[in-house]
C-alpha cells in the first residue's frame, strides 16, 4: 500500500459554516486581518465575533494575524496577539486571559493521520491556560493543553502538554524549569 492523495476523506469533518459564510470570511480576514496596514484593533475584534469568535475585553491584535475558522475560536480577557501569528483552528482553540501570543506563532489543531493511504484529518482541540506565553515562531501541535503560567520558548515546538508554571524549550519541546516571579 502506498499513500494515494486522490482518495483523500475529511470523514465527516465539520468546518461549522457553509461555504458561502467560509469564503465572506476568507475575504474579510485577507483584507483586515492578514493585512499589514489596517490597524484597528475594534474592528478586528468586531469581525471575529460578528463569524462566532467568543472574544473577552482588553484584547490585542496586531497586523497580519491569520485565523481559519473565528466560530472555532474562545480568547479570554487582555490577550495579545502578535504580528504573524496564524490560528489553524480547524477544531477548536480556547486561550484564557493575560495571554501573549508572540509574532509568528503558530496554533496548530490539525494534522493527517500518516497511518492513512488516503491521508485524512486527524485533528484536535488546543486549549491555552491562563498567563501563558507562546514565544515567537514557536508551534502549538493539535491536542496540547498548555498549562496556566506555562512558557513555550522562541522557536520551540510543543508537541505534548505544558505543565502549570513549566518553561519549555526546544523540538520538541522539554520542560527546563519551573517560572518564578
Amino acid at each position: 500500500m502506498t499513500v494515494a492523495l486522490k482518495t483523500f476523506k475529511t470523514n465527516n469533518y465539520d468546518k461549522g459554516r457553509g461555504k458561502l459564510i467560509q469564503l465572506i470570511w476568507v475575504i474579510l480576514n485577507a483584507l483586515f486581518l492578514k493585512n499589514s496596514w489596517f490597524i484597528f484593533m475594534s474592528f478586528k475584534v468586531f469581525l471575529l465575533r460578528s463569524f462566532g469568535a467568543t472574544i473577552g475585553q482588553g484584547i490585542v491584535i496586531k497586523p497580519n494575524v491569520n485565523i481559519k475558522f473565528p466560530w472555532k475560536l474562545v480568547v479570554g480577557n487582555d490577550v495579545w496577539i502578535g504580528e504573524g501569528v496564524w490560528i489553524d483552528n480547524l477544531d477548536k482553540v480556547t486561550i484564557g486571559n493575560d495571554v501573549c501570543l508572540s509574532q509568528g506563532a503558530l496554533l496548530l489543531t490539525g494534522n493527517h493521520d500518516y497511518k492513512s493511504t488516503s491521508f485524512d484529518y486527524k485533528n484536535e482541540p488546543i486549549c491555552i491556560g491562563n498567563g501563558v506565553w507562546i514565544g515567537a515562531k514557536s508551534v502549538v501541535c493539535p491536542g496540547v493543553n498548555c498549562g496556566n503560567e506555562s512558557i513555550l520558548t522562541v522557536g520551540s515546538v510543543a508537541t505534548k502538554n505544558l505543565e502549570p508554571l513549566g518553561i519549555y524549550q526546544g523540538n520538541p519541546a522539554i520542560y527546563i524549569r519551573q517560572r518564578k516571579y
